[in-house]
């Protein structure tokens, strides 16, 4: 595969999941109850995760890669935590 041809091709990977972010965002602002602003939430921060490992393997480098893991693990914890809200009504016990 040619430099250009993949260099096309994670272009376009990114502008395909900028508009999946861009439409989990009109669901987060939109949705009718909490429990579709929060999938659409949790849709976010995976499509935020992936658009940082795109980035990193068009500019080759090992930061953005790290910037995902840390996304993806706060990305859990919040999903975690806003399901155990809506669910219980707190948090924390």
């Amino acid at each position: 595969m040619s430099g250009s041809m993949l260099y096309a091709a994670l272009l376009v990977a990114q502008a395909m999941t900028a508009l999946a972010m861009a439409l989990a965002s009109w669901r987060l602002l939109r949705g009718p109850r909490a429990h579709d602003r929060v999938l659409a939430l949790d849709t976010m921060y995976v499509n935020a995760m992936l658009l940082l490992l795109i980035f990193g393997m068009r500019e080759a480098s090992t930061f953005y890669f790290e910037a995902a893991l840390v996304i993806g693990m706060l990305g859990f914890v919040s999903t975690a935590a806003l399901a155990k809200f809506l669910l219980r009504g707190e948090v924390i016990e």
